[in-house]
């Protein structure tokens, strides 16, 4: 009872909220985070009532499953974006710009940390100045999504948008893979298949896997018509992937895991370029997931952990690697999509758009918290991650929007009331704005439906 009556307040808390959000011109996404942060453990969560938050880590980790759902859903409709047809037009600029944004980010990130090694060895050790420059390549898929979403964002800078972050993930996990065999190193620990095999497999298995299951998927949904059963099964395809996709296993050695991003991604990937319909039931699913995802933002806001704040070298070293990564990826997204002579509003906002960062980064930052090697230095990567977390999200998706907006991908125009559009086309509209009848017959034009609201 408790679990449900904390969902709903979550819910209905990050619906009201957005309605604030509306007025200040910012995203949704960070209304639903703010509201996370209200009925979170520091705020209506700290009066212990069951049922009336998040009362603590507890809590949220019992309704964690809803957040893995909830990204495996984003992945899949990130991977609706790898169609051929459009491949073949942004195809070689994404990958370009994709790899080596991430890599610069890395590369920067490092060197800056490394300076400040150099000036305060004992506050920030040299391991963690290492792993810290991996973790700022990864970019949050979810939030850049749903912002695209909510506007109905579309133009060249969305296009090859949604296909960056996603290789830019990939690119992630090697880059971390790498530098946290490295640290490891660094403390005595030296392993080859830690830093090369591992990752390796992990991408692999995790694209073989996304494409079996969307193989699959595309054969089974063949024996449903109606839309309702094609919905079902659609839902039904993706938690299965999303639970096969936690599989973790050892070989001779060799630990073997999947990335659920990856592999949800591959599986809409190969869907969308299979199924004629696809389009529409991806436009299905997304309604469907729609509450969903705004519970996983409510979530993900009372995860933040707002004490990294009591803590002035968190703070300093957190301001330096958000300034640092925030370089790194307008740098070097600027600089690849001029080399890829991508258009000119890609060059000027796209590196914008790349700084959300969230769930991808918090794994990595809890894999290197749990890690015996690293000790104490993993927690002070985990706390930085946390504290810079907390910045981005509530950021982020304001800057995506103004990006996007100036990149005239957002239309600032023509957003209307979705219930104002139904009263037009039943013919009370002078009732709900007090327009007289003659007004009305203006007010029947066909009105697009905004996500907007």
């Amino acid at each position: 009872m408790e679990t449900l009556l904390s969902l709903s307040i979550a819910l209905l808390t990050g619906l009201m909220l957005s309605r604030v959000a509306k007025v200040l011109k910012l995203p949704a996404v960070t209304a639903y985070l703010v509201a996370g942060i209200l009925v979170g453990p520091y705020l209506l969560g700290a009066f212990g009532v069951k049922g009336l938050g998040f009362t603590g880590k507890e809590d949220i980790e019992s309704v964690k499953i809803l957040s893995d759902v909830a990204l495996g859903f984003i992945a899949f409709s990130i991977g609706n974006e790898f169609r051929l047809s459009q491949l073949k037009k942004i195809g070689k600029q994404a990958v370009i710009v994709g790899v080596f944004q991430a890599v610069v980010t890395t590369l920067l990130v490092d060197a800056i940390l490394i300076l400040l090694h150099l000036a305060m060895p004992h506050k920030l050790p040299l391991s963690a100045a290492i792993v810290l420059g991996a973790i700022a390549s990864a970019t949050a898929p979810a939030a850049t999504l749903m912002v695209v979403k909510q506007y109905k964002a579309k133009g060249p800078v969305t296009d090859i948008l949604l296909p960056v972050v996603a290789l830019d993930d990939a690119v992630g996990l090697i880059l971390f893979a790498i530098s946290f065999g490295v640290a490891k190193a660094l403390n005595g620990t030296i392993s080859v298949v830690s830093i090369l095999v591992e990752p390796m497999l992990e991408i692999i298995l995790s694209i073989g896997l996304g494409a079996a299951m969307g193989y699959a998927f595309s054969f089974f949904e063949r024996f449903f018509h109606s839309r309702s059963k094609r919905l079902a099964v659609s839902v039904g395809f993706v938690l299965m992937t999303i639970g096969l996709a936690m599989m973790k296993f050892e070989i001779g050695g060799v630990h073997i895991g999947f990335s659920s991003l990856l592999v949800c991604m591959m599986l809409g990937t190969i869907f969308c370029n299979i199924c004629d319909f696809s389009e529409e039931l991806m436009d299905r699913v997304d309604r469907w997931t729609a509450p969903l995802f705004i519970i996983f933002f409510v979530i993900s806001g009372a995860e933040l952990e707002l004490s990294v704040f009591t803590d002035i070298m968190i703070v300093v070293i957190g301001l330096v690697y958000i300034l640092s990564r925030s370089a790194g990826k307008y740098s070097g997204a600027f600089l690849s999509a001029k080399a890829a002579k991508c258009d000119d509003n890609i060059v000027k906002y796209l590196g914008i758009t790349l700084l959300p960062q969230a769930g991808v980064a918090l794994g990595m930052a809890n894999m290197v918290m749990n890690s015996a090697e690293l000790g104490a230095e993993g927690i002070l990567i985990a706390n930085i991650t946390l504290f810079a977390v907390l910045i981005y999200e509530l950021v982020g998706p304001a800057l995506t929007k103004i990006a996007l907006t100036k990149a005239g991908d957002i239309d600032p125009e023509g957003k209307t009331s979705a219930r104002n559009a139904h009263a037009r086309k039943m013919g009370w509209f002078h009732h709900i704005k007090g327009e007289t009848p003659a007004a009305e017959t203006a007010a029947q034009a066909p009105v697009e439906e905004t996500a907007q609201e």
